[in-house]
């Protein structure tokens, strides 16, 4: 299996679409405020996928306790392309060029984690490519509440759709968000 790694997302030249799952309470409110609520809290590292296969997976499509509504968000580039280029990966190799106490240190202070996972097909099986997911926490979620977010989508009724279709033997692949290769400015 390949080990590429590609950032494929929906994305315009002023903003980047990210996907996130959550409970009824907390997706009704961003969607009504346009950003995230009281009931959001801003304590925790709060993960966000330019994927969306990624995300039905991880959400089994929505179904999954507490992530029952899907949120499109679409985010400024700027912000995003910040967030990348902060970001410390999860896991540590020896090609990072630091030793693994300093990779430690940095990702205990860091602001934005990245991870790369395998992509999904619409079943969930793997693909020959990795996705990123980005957690951020500290002042890198406050950014994201009170400042990049752009436009907020609850699409559960999209994934719905899509999922009924899915279990029946449709082929989804003409429905899906039309995602391309993303490149950091």
């Amino acid at each position: 299996m390949s080990r590429e790694k590609e950032i494929r997302a929906v994305y315009t030249d002023q903003t980047i679409r990210v996907y996130q799952a959550y409970n009824e309470v907390i997706a009704k409110e961003a969607v009504e405020l346009g950003t995230f609520g009281k009931h959001f809290k801003l304590g925790r590292m709060t993960w966000i996928k330019p994927s969306f296969l990624w995300m039905m997976y991880r959400s089994g499509w929505a179904t999954k306790e507490g992530q029952e509504h899907i949120l499109a968000i679409d985010i400024k580039r700027k912000a995003f392309d910040e967030i990348v280029d902060t970001a410390i990966v999860s896991s540590y190799n020896e090609g990072l060029g630091i030793s693994l106490e300093e990779w430690q240190y940095q990702v205990k202070h860091s602001k934005v984690r990245m991870q790369w996972d395998p992509e999904k097909d619409i079943n969930g099986n793997n693909l020959p490519y990795r996705s990123i997911q980005l957690g951020l926490r500290g002042d890198a979620v406050l950014n994201y509440v009170r400042d990049w977010i752009v436009h907020i989508e609850d699409i559960t009724d999209y994934v719905k759709s899509l999922d009924e279709k899915r279990i029946a033997g449709t082929d989804i692949t003409a429905l899906l968000p039309q995602e391309q290769v993303y490149i950091i400015k």
